[in-house]
């Protein structure tokens, strides 16, 4: 079992969030990095359903703020929809993924899991203005 540090970054460089995450397996796909990040944050915002919401996809409900979102109602999050929202993002480059100083270019890639890797989450702001 390794426990592998994911941080959240802006298209600047800027670190907003990070994480540390247990995965019991020697190689993952891209696919299922996002997928057990989305659950363990869901999880983890499930059990006490606070006010805020610090995670990679915005929930259903909620208001962006600087550092996350602000939830409407204090209710649970549906994973599975987290989990929808954030593969089609990172299908259509709403965020990149970096590990080991390498960029995934789709959801197939796999991942060697070991306590040294180093995973980023590079999230992409929207322009404002015309």
């Amino acid at each position: 079992m390794a426990q592998i540090k994911i941080k959240d970054e802006t298209g600047i460089g800027k670190m907003v969030n990070e994480l540390n995450l247990l995965i019991n397996a020697e190689m993952l796909t891209a696919e299922e990095l996002i997928c057990r990040r989305i659950h363990f944050e869901v999880e983890k915002y499930n059990a006490h359903k606070g006010e805020y919401f610090n995670g990679l996809i915005q929930p259903t409900d909620s208001e962006k703020i600087l550092n996350g979102y602000k939830m409407k109602e204090k209710k649970a999050i549906d994973p599975e929809l987290q989990v929808k929202k954030a593969l089609e993002a990172f299908n259509s480059n709403g965020f990149f993924i970096i590990t080991n100083n390498r960029q995934l270019e789709n959801l197939e890639e796999h991942i060697l899991v070991d306590d040294n890797l180093e995973i980023s989450f590079i999230k992409l702001v929207q322009l404002v203005g015309g």
